[in-house]
């Protein structure tokens, strides 16, 4: 209890009164926090790449079955799809972001396993996931944030940085100290002691990469040539919005309206990696974006829109709380696990590889 009234204060919502239900009437914001299943591991990107077979980099990608080479614009994707990895079943978006390698001190890589997050308000579908991530949604209440609309899309991370930026409130990343998440009590990507812009440089148990969305949207257009120009984060952040930007915060006068504060986690088990003979002998940390990133900076997220209808912004309004929204509908573990896609590429991705899939330029970390 006293984490869940932690990350609470930190989401800047009302806290459930003790011996509620976490998701019950005393909440007077909405977060909902849900599992989804992997529905590929591919080397394409229809957001950034769209018609390119194979794109540059593997991609880890949950969601709806829609999910393809390209993604038509302006079109409902939820029209396109007929099930979902993820626990809510209206949910026909997609999300996708880099994998991580271990590189080995003899030059040779294996993918490091996504591994199921956290039991938290009762979700225990998202701790049995069999790879995936879990996504979060949130907003201040009724009427305080307008959902994305059919056809909406965008991206947040540049796959190609390879320098600081100071956006550790965009990506950002954790070093688990043991199996039972240890060193997660405190939110996301707020507190310089435990989470890093770049990978972390020592052993850990695991490690957990958050990709935090903009909040604000010009209020016209659905895309952008960046996939970024038409959403912006606020201009201002105050101590109790999500992780210093949230759905708190004044909108820029150019994009001026609200949206859901959309956020990705994804826990990565790294612990089947820390035999010190394999790490490098200059004691540098040996772990991998699948874009050739051995730093971390380049880490980034794609998103396509995908909810059914009006479901998304019913769930916004519902003051609906974890993985238990009484508007939303949600499916077994068994359906999501059902629903996925064909490699389009059909590389090898796992097991000891000679190179990355695609082979993308490996630049260190100065």
């Amino acid at each position: 209890m006293l984490l869940l009234l932690s990350l609470l204060s930190t989401l800047g919502l009302a806290a459930p009164q003790l011996g509620t239900s976490p998701w019950g009437p005393n909440v007077s914001s909405t977060m909902l926090r849900f599992g989804c299943h992997q529905l590929v591991i591919d080397r394409i990107d229809p957001l950034v790449n769209p018609g390119s077979l194979p794109s540059p980099h593997l991609h880890q990608i949950v969601g709806g079955n829609a999910f393809d080479i390209s993604m038509p614009h302006n079109t409902d994707i939820s029209s396109l799809a007929n099930c979902t990895t993820c626990s809510y079943s209206e949910d026909l978006s997609n999300y996708w972001t880099a994998n991580l390698y271990f590189r080995a001190r003899n030059g040779s890589y294996k993918r490091v396993p996504q591994i199921p997050n956290r039991l938290l308000f009762g979700d225990d579908f998202t701790t049995k996931t069999d790879g995936g991530f879990v996504v979060y949604y949130v907003s201040g209440g009724i009427g305080d944030v307008t959902a994305f609309r059919p056809g909406f899309r965008m991206l947040v991370g540049d796959a190609g940085r390879r320098e600081p930026q100071g956006l550790r409130n965009q990506t950002c990343f954790r070093c688990y100290t043991g199996p039972d998440f240890g060193g997660d009590d405190k939110a996301p990507c707020v507190d310089d002691a435990v989470d890093f812009e770049g990978l972390p440089n020592k052993m850990c148990w695991g490690i957990r990469s958050n990709v935090l969305y903009p909040t604000c949207w010009d209020g016209k257009n659905l895309d952008s040539p960046d996939h970024k120009s038409h959403v912006a984060y606020p201009v201002e952040t105050g101590p109790h919005t999500f992780t210093g930007l949230g759905t708190g915060g004044q909108c820029p006068e150019s994009h001026p309206v609200r949206i859901p504060q959309l956020m990705l986690e994804i826990v990565w088990d790294t612990s089947l990696f820390n035999d010190p003979d394999e790490w490098p002998e200059d004691g540098s940390q040996p772990f991998v974006l699948s874009t050739g990133d051995t730093t971390g900076y380049g880490q980034h997220g794609d998103y396509v829109f995908g909810w059914k209808g009006d479901s998304l912004q019913r769930a916004m309004d519902g003051v609906c709380f974890g993985a238990n929204c009484h508007v939303l509908e949600s499916q077994s573990l068994e359906e999501a696990k059902r629903c996925s896609v064909s490699s389009r590429v059909g590389e090898e991705v796992d097991g000891w590889l000679d190179t990355l899939p695609g082979n993308p330029d490996i630049r260190e970390k100065k």
